[in-house]
Formats: C-alpha cells, sequence, structure tokens
C-alpha cells in the first residue's frame, strides 16, 4: 500500500510539473501574440515619432514563476523605458486603448464585446484618425467590420461626434445614439445617422 501511495506521489508531481509547463508556455505564447498585436497597432496609429512601439513586459516574480509583474515599456532607438512617468496624457490614452484591443486579440473567443469609454480624451485629432483606422483594421480581421455578423464586437461611448463620424466614414457604423437633456433634466435617446448632421 505504501509503495502504491509513493507511485501516485509522484504521479501527481510529474502531472503538476507538467501542467506548470504548460501553463507558462500558454502564457509565453499570448504574451507573443499581446507584443506582436501592439505593435502592428501602434505603428498604425501613432503620429509621433519619438517611439518606435510598446510592449507589455511580464517580469516572473522572484518567489514563483507563476506570478509575474506586468509593466507597459516604450520603444525608441533601441532603448526601453517604462511609459510610467514618461509618457505623455495622449500616448498613455492611446496606449490603454491599444493594450485592450490586443488583449482582445491574444484572449478573447470569436465572438467577444469590446467597449471603450471616451477613448479619444487628450487625442489629438490625427491620433483619434488614427485610431479610427486601426479599429477598422482590427475589426476587419476579426470578422466584425463593415456591419457583418460574429467576430468583436464594438460599443463606444464618445462625446467626440467627430471620432464618431470618422467611425462611420470608415463603415463600422452607419447610425449613433445621441443622448440629450432637456432643461427639466430629463434624458431622451434618439437614433441618428454617423455621416449626416441633423
Amino acid at each position: 500500500a505504501a509503495a502504491a501511495a509513493d507511485h501516485a506521489s509522484k504521479d501527481v508531481e510529474r502531472y503538476h510539473a507538467a501542467l506548470e509547463r504548460a501553463l507558462l508556455a500558454f502564457h509565453s505564447s499570448r504574451m507573443a501574440v499581446v507584443n506582436a498585436a501592439l505593435r502592428e497597432l501602434w505603428q498604425k496609429t501613432y503620429r509621433g515619432g519619438d517611439v518606435d512601439r510598446i510592449a507589455v513586459r511580464a517580469d516572473a516574480d522572484a518567489k514563483s514563476a507563476r506570478s509575474h509583474n506586468y509593466r507597459l515599456v516604450m520603444v525608441a532607438g533601441g532603448a526601453e523605458l517604462e511609459m510610467r512617468g514618461r509618457a505623455s496624457a495622449g500616448q498613455k490614452v492611446l496606449a490603454a486603448v491599444l493594450v485592450r484591443l490586443a488583449l482582445s486579440e491574444a484572449f478573447a473567443g470569436a465572438a467577444s464585446i469590446l467597449t471603450l469609454d471616451e477613448p479619444t480624451t487628450n487625442l489629438d485629432a490625427a491620433h483619434s484618425a488614427a485610431l479610427a483606422d486601426a479599429l477598422k483594421a482590427v475589426l476587419d480581421a476579426r470578422g466584425g467590420g463593415g456591419g457583418g455578423g460574429g467576430g468583436l464586437q464594438l460599443v463606444i461611448i464618445t462625446h467626440d461626434e467627430a471620432f464618431a463620424r470618422a467611425l462611420g466614414a470608415r463603415t463600422l457604423t452607419d447610425t449613433m445614439w445621441r443622448v440629450t437633456k432637456d432643461g427639466g433634466q430629463t434624458s431622451t435617446i434618439r437614433r441618428v445617422p454617423v455621416l449626416e448632421d441633423d
């Protein structure tokens, strides 16, 4: 009985080690996908010349290889710097949106929803337009662009009507919902065409 228990214990240890290796390999492969998507999205959207790309670094915790400390870095001319404390407000906003898009690319299933709340805050007009282009490219790649079914569904909450109209011009949508309040603070929700002033 003792020999059987010892054998079972060793089997469990082997299975545990194999599972640990598989999880670490999966993590590494997903981080590679996240960073490849981030690089492509940054290069498509960022209009400045000072940052070549951004990346997520996952440093293994000293106590456990299963625990990681994540940080966002920017790469310029081969030098890598943490974004925290160095990036402009616009760079931070753009990076936050692109990281969500990259995570969606790496981890979301075939049918998923991505919600962006005020994604153009602190972005200038050029970066807002570039973000609209990047969103179209991501949706096209995931089968959600052009109003088709399936793929990635995108919900955007914004006060930036120019951005909403840019999304419409890229055939991501043909209508938007406008929420207004009257003098009595009663809200009205209307469906309006994106590409027409009403």
